[in-house]
């Protein structure tokens, strides 16, 4: 089956006012046509599960951050989570966080740039939400970022907000992992971005 390349609207119909409770909204928000998706290498639907209040506050200020410094320097392209990239491996991985440099992202033309852009980031952030501590979410996690680096990510950061840790994933090297950082450095991918990890550890 051939895969999308750019989203597919979904109606979904609901009569005026119609009521549920809390209960009946958590299970509605938990339906798989209803979360984000992903598609592996292999073609394999992956569900993520929509964001609670703390993982959507502490991506938000994740946003926030990151586009302060991107529009002081104007180096680049920062995206959301709702954004789908196609890797070369022909994966389609949506990042919590992502950049991309500007002369990669005006290389695109102004199809893919509407749709899933065709490249990888150069820059990836993946937080771990309380769910992805349960089963093998966090190993799942680990092999994505994995994958990003196969794919040509030069800089990833993998961050757990409740242990405090943070793994940090480069091209060509291995993995280094940080206990309670106060700051993380874009180093030479982000020249002066400097991360204030206080608002979401």
């Amino acid at each position: 089956m051939e895969a999308f390349t750019e989203s597919v609207p979904m109606s979904l119909s609901i009569p005026k006012g119609f009521r549920v409770t809390p209960e009946q909204f958590e299970q509605l928000a938990n339906i798989e046509q209803l979360a984000r998706l992903e598609l592996s290498k292999t073609g394999e639907l992956i569900v993520m599960s929509p964001t609670g209040g703390e993982a959507g506050e502490k991506n938000f200020n994740l946003y926030i951050d990151l586009g302060i410094w991107n529009r002081q320097t104007r180096l680049g392209k920062a995206f959301d989570s709702s954004t789908v990239f196609i890797l070369p491996n022909g994966a389609r991985r949506s990042p919590d966080v992502s950049w991309i440099r500007l002369e990669r992202w005006d290389s695109l033309t102004s199809q893919e740039k509407r749709g899933f852009p065709p490249l990888v980031p150069d820059f990836v952030i993946e937080l771990v939400s309380p769910s992805d501590l349960t089963n093998q979410r966090y190993e799942d996690l680990q092999a994505k970022m994995q994958e990003y680096l196969d794919n040509g990510v030069q800089l990833g950061w993998l961050i757990e907000p409740l242990a405090k840790t943070v793994e940090i994933y480069r091209f060509g090297q291995q993995v280094e992992i940080l206990n309670n950082p106060q700051t993380l450095s874009g180093q030479d991918v982000l020249p002066g971005f400097i991360l204030d990890l206080r608002e979401i550890f």
